[in-house]
């Protein structure tokens, strides 16, 4: 008796949150397939935005090369002084200057950043676009899909919304697994794989949401949890820090104003001599007289690809290194925080673990047709039986008597 009362408060949980969440979850879920391959279709969509066609040889040495990009940018008056850089990866890619612009008037405005897209060789300017504006043309279009995948396009405001739908289907999940669970014998066990029937009937949409939705429900799971860490992380960092070591996420400081700006490149060889083994990948100029450079970096065995996790912070007037962010060196609280990223994009276990998470992108929508289908039935089923019968007329009562 306990035990079907409480699968049945499961089932009504597990109802009610993908009713009030489905389509968040639907639409995160379609964004976020295109997302895991977001540095490829940007450069497929935007040749001769984000590429430089044709060019092979190496790029100059990342710290002279910010160096240049961002005087050059600065004494221009179409530009200016730029927020920060990002350093391409490859021969043909190229450097992305960020210009911050005001805040969002509002909670459910989005904060736009102007990107320059500048030539690493040639400092050429090759284009720009506004990164955070909604647009189905091709330079805005991956932007469009990054703001609906976690802001629905209404700021801080749909942020929110977003990160209660990460726990929301973390919930589900985990639900799910439980109402999945089968007796404790092989042919049960094997049996709850099984998808039955034919498309149309009601026995292949319940075996389909139940035996696809417990193979797809850990990484469900999984990204649910990382996208209410990404959205919130207020509400996850105290929970982690309860059990393991967190590092306070503000950042240090210049120790003071002392002399003239070292400038990127002295500030790129600081955090070289630091570890030279690590790729630069973004370069954050100094916002204030507090404000140190922030340079991140990828060092090899990081888990995390692309621009990495590495953050070395050097004071904007010494040249000393005031702060290290290093991966491989993190507090257990921080190495599982760093771990979410990684696991939400599926870069974590290369080209395979992104097939798995664009996979996985589609199965919210295809739970949410199974479980409609479902759900209707049994609701016109408990219509159909509740329904009084019709009463008899006098004339039928006669003639049965």
């Amino acid at each position: 008796m306990i035990i079907g009362t409480s699968r049945k408060l499961l089932r009504t949980l597990h109802l009610y949150l993908a009713l009030a969440f489905g389509l968040p979850f639907v639409l995160a879920g379609i964004t976020g397939v295109a997302l895991a391959w977001m540095p490829e279709l940007d450069g497929t969509l935007n040749p001769g935005l984000m590429r430089v066609p044709g060019r092979t040889a190496p790029l100059p040495a990342p710290g002279p090369l910010a160096e240049r990009a961002a005087l050059m940018l600065a004494q221009d008056a179409r530009y200016g002084k730029p927020t920060g850089l990002q350093l391409p990866e490859e021969p043909d890619g190229v450097i992305v200057a960020s210009y911050r612009t005001a805040k969002p008037a509002s909670s459910t405005a989005l904060a736009v950043t102007r990107q320059v897209m500048v030539d690493p060789v040639t400092l050429t300017v090759l284009g720009e676009r506004n990164w955070g504006e909604f647009g189905l043309s091709r330079p805005l279009l991956t932007s469009t899909l990054f703001h609906l995948h976690r802001y629905l396009f209404a700021g801080e405001a749909g942020k929110t919304v977003m990160g209660v739908a990460g726990l929301a289907l973390a919930l589900v999940a985990a639900v799910g697994i439980a109402l999945w669970w089968p007796r404790a014998t092989w042919n049960a066990f094997v049996k709850s794989f099984a998808i039955a029937g034919h498309w149309r009937t009601l026995r292949f949409h319940y075996s389909f949401h139940r035996s696809a939705g417990m193979i797809a429900a850990p990484v469900l799971l999984v990204l649910g949890f990382s996208g209410l860490y990404f959205n919130l992380p207020d509400w996850v960092r105290p929970a982690v820090a309860a059990v393991a070591t967190v590092t306070p996420p503000a950042k240090p400081k210049n120790a003071g104003k002392t002399g003239t700006d070292i400038g990127a490149a002295q500030a790129v060889a600081a955090a070289q001599a630091y570890n030279p083994a690590g790729r630069v990948s973004r370069i954050g100029l100094p916002a204030g007289p507090r404000a140190p450079y922030e340079i991140r970096m990828r060092q090899p065995g990081e888990v995390r690809k692309g621009d990495g996790n590495t953050r070395l912070f050097i004071d904007a007037y010494t040249g000393r290194l005031v702060g290290v962010r290093d991966p491989l060196r993190a507090p257990a609280g921080d190495t599982f925080l760093n771990w979410q990223y990684p696991l939400h994009t599926g870069e974590a276990f290369g080209t395979p673990g992104r097939l798995l998470i664009s996979v996985a992108g589609i199965t919210p929508l295809a739970f949410m047709v199974t479980g409609l289908v479902l759900w209707l039935s049994r609701r016109r089923r408990r219509a159909a039986v509740a329904q009084p019968a019709p009463a008899s007329s006098p004339l039928e009562t006669l003639h049965k008597a």
